[in-house]
Formats: C-alpha cells, structure tokens, sequence
C-alpha cells in the first residue's frame, strides 16, 4: 500500500515539475513587417517610384513625420524567458526615400546597432531652477507680500 502512495506522490512531483519547468521555456515573438529580402533588395533609387515599392513591399510600417516622402518598414524579432522583458534578437529598420515626383532617391537599412537601451524608471526628475527644500517651499512666500517695495493691491502705479 505505501507502494502505491509513493507512485502517486512522483507522479504528482512529475507533473508539478513539468507544470514549472514550462513556465521558463523561450518565447519568440515578431513584431512589424515580415521581411523578403529578394523583394527589399530590389528597390533601387532612380529606378523605383511610390507605386512600385507598394506594389513590391505593400503599405509601409509607418511614414515619415515631419515628411510623407520618408517610408519606413520595421521589423523586429524577440525573445523571452517566462515572464521576463522581451529582448531584441534581430532587427531590421529600411528607410525609403521619394523625391517630389515620387521616385526613390534613397534606402538605407540599419539593425541592432541603434538599438538604444533606456530605463524610463529613476529616483528624481531633473528640474530648471534651484533646489529647495520641502520646508522652504512651503514658508517661502511668508513676507514676501506686502513687504516695502512689493507692489501691493494699495500701489498707486499698479497697471
């Protein structure tokens, strides 16, 4: 009889441990444009137009902000462990320009290289000015008012 409770319990293990370990297994995940790189490598400046990249890359990832004549087409692969931050294993960034006409004039590709790592979290935010601190700001306008040279609600040049 305790044969039995003992398979039951490392079956039981078992199971508990399998549940566990596929929390810790890699996720991939892809972001953007699904790249073709027969069809990117075949845009070429001069030769090219707005109707021609669409035809052959379909609609960009996004266009330039401040200039509709810059096409963008991003794509990113990542990995992940469990529950971790996604981190960037691959990624391809293809700028293309049109002149006023439409005709390409420039493609440019870049990757991981101008992949900028960045914490939004800090301990402070930086300010212009001076620092004061928490008692000065709450006491700092006490006679300032009404003190001799102030313009007051009584000055007679007060516009």
């Amino acid at each position: 009889m305790t044969s039995q409770f003992g398979m039951r319990g490392a079956l039981i293990a078992l199971a508990a441990g399998s549940l566990m370990i596929t929390g810790c297994t890699r996720v991939r995940g892809h972001q953007g444009y699904i790249v073709d790189n027969t069809l990117m490598s075949a845009i070429q400046p001069g030769v090219d137009n707005r109707q021609s990249v669409e035809a052959s890359l379909g609609r960009p990832t996004f266009m330039g902000q401040f200039d509709e004549n810059t096409w963008y087409y991003v794509s990113r692969d990542t990995r992940q462990l469990g529950f971790s931050s996604p981190t960037p294993k691959d990624q391809l960034v293809m700028r293309v320009q049109f002149d006023a006409a439409g005709n390409v004039t420039k493609v440019d590709r870049t990757g991981l290289e101008l992949v900028a790592n960045i914490s939004p979290t800090g301990d402070k935010t930086p300010t212009l000015g001076r620092e004061r601190s928490f008692f000065e700001e709450l006491f700092g306008n006490i006679g300032a008012v009404g003190a001799p040279g102030a313009r007051g609600a009584s000055d007679p040049n007060r516009p």
